[in-house]
């Protein structure tokens, strides 16, 4: 389903059948609505949700992708440029250009290759949408492509992205969709970028957008949430040490040893490495929560208030329920990054919530 009917057909598919209780935006898209969220049997709980989530099959059948390099930071001196890998799946030539085009942006330690990429991708695919999976720098296997680590900050690598495609394409419609820390970097371009956004870009979306980052690395510290942080740690340990071989001259071993939390992490390599002065400045600095009031272009925000991990502030929630550009939709239950909810066959709805509301509203602002 890749033609301008299929289009037309999903945005119909996509029209609400009751009124969504979240508050309404000034500047917003009046034809667009999400459904209730009503968690999947058996997976009311937070965690149950969130592991779920994370390791239920997904069925994919995008077509083959194109391998596309993009640069995102020239280089300079002695130091080799930064190259992104992003899997790119094009409509017909003919229509390409006028079709929305969706770049989807992964979380901390995940690839263009996640559940929720390929879920979303599939789904924004059948619409006749283009869509860009883009992995942040080192991920996706792509670790000798630049120099530097990956982290929260590097919202330009997506802008970079963006304006590559714009240009060669020369595309009419953009949507940007990140999730968990990908949902920071796409909030936090959103807010720089202000009223300063390409005329293309339409959309923004976040999904459990990690925006207030020094809350959420104290949350994943708590003993309920150690699970999760003991595998994102392992993981960026292993990463880090790869970088290492690759990159001796560039980075210390020894700054590993002995780290017991993300935080940690932050703190001992991610901050020196990336020009920070602690952790505490790095979440500070880099964090979307200070830009978000900025944003100036139709953006969805989903979060679930169990979320185990990612928190939302007082202080940004007002930012977010002041700026009449962001639709914050904010459940009782649904994890981080998950929403399942129950499938319903007979309209092709497989109960993943947070991807069938996100298609409604980047087609509703194509």
């Amino acid at each position: 389903m890749s033609d301008a009917g299929a289009l037309d057909q999903a945005r119909a598919a996509g029209e609400p059948t009751q009124q969504a209780t979240e508050r309404d935006s000034e500047a917003r898209q009046d034809h667009f609505e999400s459904q209730a969220f009503v968690p999947r049997r058996f997976l009311g709980n937070a965690h149950a949700q969130t592991i779920a989530g994370n390791f239920l099959p997904r069925r994919d059948n995008l077509p083959r992708a194109v391998r596309e390099l993009v640069e995102v930071s020239p280089a300079s001196g002695s130091q080799i440029a930064s190259i992104v890998l992003c899997h790119c799946h094009w409509q017909p030539s003919a229509v390409r250009a006028e079709r929305p085009t969706a770049i989807l942006v992964h979380g901390l330690e995940g690839s263009s290759d996640s559940q929720y990429v390929v879920g979303n991708a599939n789904k924004l695919w059948r619409a006749g949408a283009n869509v860009v999976r883009m992995n942040m720098r080192n991920c996706g296997g792509t670790e000798r492509l630049s120099p530097t680590l990956y982290h929260s900050g590097l919202s330009g690598d997506v802008g970079a992205v963006m304006r590559f495609f714009v240009e060669r394409e020369h595309l009419e419609s953009i949507a940007l969709i990140g999730y968990s820390m990908g949902g920071n970097l796409v909030l936090k371009l959103a807010g720089e970028l202000g009223t300063d956004a390409p005329r293309q870009l339409h959309s923004v979306v976040g999904v459990s957008p990690a925006i207030d980052l020094d809350r959420s690395a104290t949350a994943l510290h708590r003993p309920q949430n150690r699970l999760y942080e003991r595998r994102f740690l392992r993981n960026l340990l292993k990463r880090f040490r790869h970088k290492v071989r690759l990159f001796p001259r560039a980075f210390d071993p020894n700054r590993a040893v002995g780290i017991r939390s993300l935080r940690e992490f932050d703190d001992r390599i991610t901050a020196l490495y990336s020009g920070f002065l602690s952790a505490e400045d790095y979440y500070y600095r880099v964090a979307a929560a200070r830009v978000v009031d900025r944003i100036a272009v139709p953006t969805l925000i989903l979060h679930a208030l169990d979320d185990p991990f990612v928190h939302i502030g007082p202080d940004t929630l007002a930012s977010l329920e002041a700026n009449p550009h962001i639709t914050f939709l904010q459940t009782t239950h649904g994890g981080h990054c998950a929403f399942l909810a129950k499938p319903d066959a007979s309209i092709r709805d497989d109960g993943y919530w947070a991807e069938t509301t996100l298609l409604r509203f980047v087609l509703a602002h194509a």
